[in-house]
């Protein structure tokens, strides 16, 4: 008898603990909230800021990569999906792909390139010098 009340009480302990067990289990570190770096040819880059830690962590991020992209409407909400194309001084693309997110981090050689933006019939160019510190594109719809 008394061993069983010791199991139920060990047993609604650890039931109660669940949901705090589960939140630790779930919370991220800033490098866990960062979506996985792809790679197209010479350049690599992460796209996402969806949600507060994703957005906090890549937002951190930022000054880690020569370039970053930031996409919104004038209005100030952020937006995804947008067709991005970077291409080098000499009109060869670098690198094209739907930003998943309204962060881009973009790791790419040293020099000057023209980021174009498209969203919803709308595009947006910015010329931008890789290779002297980090820097930001701010794209307003």
């Amino acid at each position: 008898m008394q061993k069983r009340f010791f199991q139920s009480l060990a047993l609604g302990c650890t039931l109660a603990a669940a949901p705090w067990m589960v939140q630790a289990q779930t919370m991220q570190s800033g490098a866990d909230a960062m979506p996985a770096m792809k790679v197209q040819g010479a350049a690599r880059y992460a796209c996402g800021g969806i949600g507060s830690d994703e957005s906090n962590a890549m937002r951190a991020a930022m000054k880690d990569h020569p370039l970053a992209l930031l996409f919104a409407r004038a209005s100030g909400e952020y937006l995804a999906n947008v067709d991005v194309t970077i291409k080098a001084a000499g009109g060869d693309t670098a690198l094209a792909m739907r930003a998943s997110g309204p962060v881009c981090l973009v790791d790419l050689p040293a020099g000057r390139y023209t980021v174009e933006a498209s969203t919803e019939g709308m595009t947006k160019s910015h010329t931008v010098t890789v290779g002297r510190g980090s820097q930001t594109a701010d794209f307003r719809f």
